[in-house]
């Protein structure tokens, strides 16, 4: 493999793609969606089918100011009409009422029959829409034009009861003046002539004045035109039912339905604390996804990818050691942490292994260290055989009196050959349990363990507990060149993996990228093996160990 020193960092996303990636990651709730589309289709069935025997008539009624000249230009109906009024009365009870008596309904009906009536006028008209709805065609286009009927029935009883009660009061203004204008003329004709009579005679002509006006009062008002108003457009029976049909309600009402899916999947997303996608993690992170791996179709299958059935995963282990290969920061001294969030280390351990055996396949000498010293399993659950011990297994200040003694003296130069099929083969030290893990993680035998990348073509890969349930990877960020977090995006907080890039950069580190994985099918994780299973509680032995590989697929 041909190395170059090009960081793999995080690309860089236009709006499209955002965009893109947001309406897939909608896609991802099809319980909401489907629900929201259930509840549109059942929405349009009830329209289509409360809607299938409901018939809609309309009259049309023009309103007009009472005049006596129709045709003056000057005269402004919208000033003389308040249209607004006239459409509340239109509504009112005794308005129904009337119409009510004319149809033949009784008192009971009424508001039933108030129920199924609309007034409303179009804008910039004197016109009052009646629009009435019923079960039968013919009783709206019948009722319809019974309300407009009582409607200018009662504006034209009311228009002229204001009229009559303007000239009673006219009336009642010019009766005591004529009165008194007969007396004058009585007594005119009875005066001789002189300035008495010129007076009254005066007053006469005033009278006679006062007089002629009033009566002029009264009979412009006996004069005018009182027409209420006119129907313009008279109620029909419908045709067809006033409701868009089954088909067109369905179609609104799945329209309606997704839009309600997608609205409570978007809420739904806005408030996951969950990575919504890579872009997510690699934000999160500040690094970029280096792969995800596809799900085990083998319900667990073997901790070595390589020679498996599917090769969908030993192929995406050699992508990531591939574009690890590509990192500048990696490539110059080929030093790797392997950790997961928190939880289960299975995964992560699963994602070392097969990292190791990709970089030997490319005919580096891999060291597989793993530093997990509270449930050591991968020297049980790899095929291994023991070899002559290599340079770093005779440190000095290595003895095996020290375990006599209690004390940890891991690691204490024990090592063996993991057999990774056509890939090869690559040095595993193995972890153990000790008493002190910070102490054994921080030696200087440890140290030089890891500094063994530094030989020309070796590389070292180290595999530590969950970096936020233990300190024991921050104990060895100093010490590496770069940390691969592996993790589930469903069962991660984004807040958990900020805190783990805060953490690894605080200790001095930096994170390469992520490795992403599907949930583990439940009932069907590896077995723990048998050292761990008998270990003492609050050692970490309920950490759920890894599955023995099977030899025939090797």
């Amino acid at each position: 493999m041909t190395e170059t020193n090009r960081p793999a960092t995080v690309p860089a996303e236009d709006e499209p793609d955002l965009l893109r990636d947001q309406f897939k990651q909608l896609l991802r709730y099809r319980r909401l969606l489907g629900a929201g589309l259930a509840v549109g289709l059942l929405g349009g069935v009830y329209l289509g089918v409360s809607t299938a025997d409901t018939y809609v008539s309309v009259a049309d009624v023009v309103l007009r100011a009472p005049t006596d000249d129709p045709f003056n230009p000057s005269l402004a109906p919208d000033k003389a009409i308040n249209i607004g009024s006239e459409r509340q009365v239109a509504l009112s009870r005794s308005i129904a009422e009337q119409a009510a008596k004319s149809l033949g309904l009784g008192a009971g009906d009424v508001p039933a029959f108030r129920g199924g009536l609309q007034v409303t006028n179009p804008p910039q008209t004197m016109v009052l829409r009646f629009t009435y709805t019923a079960a039968s065609p013919k009783e709206a286009a019948r009722r319809a034009n019974g309300m407009a009927a009582a409607y200018l029935l009662k504006r034209q009883e009311s228009l002229a009861v204001t009229r009559d009660t303007m000239v009673k009061g006219y009336e009642a203004q010019r009766d005591p003046v004529a009165k008194q204008l007969d007396e004058v003329a009585r007594q005119i004709n009875s005066m001789p002539a002189g300035t008495a009579r010129d007076a009254s005679l005066s007053s006469r002509t005033d009278l006679q004045n006062k007089v002629n006006t009033l009566n002029g009062n009264i009979a412009k008002l006996q004069a005018l035109d009182m027409t209420p108003g006119r129907v313009t457009s008279a109620a029909a029976p419908p045709s067809a039912p006033d409701g868009p049909g089954l088909p067109m309600s369905l179609a609104l009402g799945a329209a309606v339905g997704v839009a309600l899916g997608l609205l409570a999947a978007w809420v739904r997303l806005v408030f996951d604390p969950a990575p919504r996608s890579e872009g997510d993690v690699a934000r999160s992170l500040r690094a970029p996804v280096l792969g995800h791996l596809p799900r085990d179709r083998t319900g667990g299958g073997p901790l070595l990818a390589a020679g498996e059935a599917d090769p969908r995963l030993a192929e995406e282990y050699r992508s990531v050691a591939f574009r690890l290969a590509y990192d500048s920061r990696f490539a110059d001294r080929r030093r790797l942490l392997v950790v997961a969030p928190r939880g289960s280390s299975e995964t992560a351990a699963a994602v070392a292994v097969n990292l190791a055996a990709s970089f030997a396949e490319t005919g580096k000498d891999v060291l597989l260290i793993e530093a997990d010293l509270r449930t050591p399993v991968l020297a049980g659950q790899l095929p291994t055989d023991t070899g002559d011990r290599p340079r770093w297994s005779t440190l000095s200040g290595s003895s095996a009196s020290g375990s006599a003694n209690g004390d940890s003296e891991w690691p204490d130069g024990r090592r063996v050959v993991v057999d990774a099929a056509e890939s090869g083969d690559f040095d595993l030290i193995p972890g153990d349990r000790v008493r002190n893990v910070a102490r054994a993680l921080t030696s200087r035998r440890t140290g030089q363990l890891i500094a063994e990348a530094d030989t020309p073509n070796s590389t070292v890969v180290v595999l530590a507990p969950p970096v936020l349930s233990y300190a024991d990877a921050l104990a060895l960020v100093d010490r590496v060149d770069g940390v691969l977090v592996v993790c589930d995006p469903r069962a991660v907080h984004r807040s958990d993996l900020s805190r783990i890039r805060e953490l690894i950069s605080g200790a001095g580190g930096t994170v390469l990228g992520a490795v992403l994985h599907a949930p583990l099918p439940s009932g069907k994780r590896r077995p723990r093996s048998a050292d761990a299973a008998g270990s003492a509680p609050g050692e970490g032995a309920d950490t759920v160990a890894l599955r023995t590989v099977r030899t025939g697929q090797r």
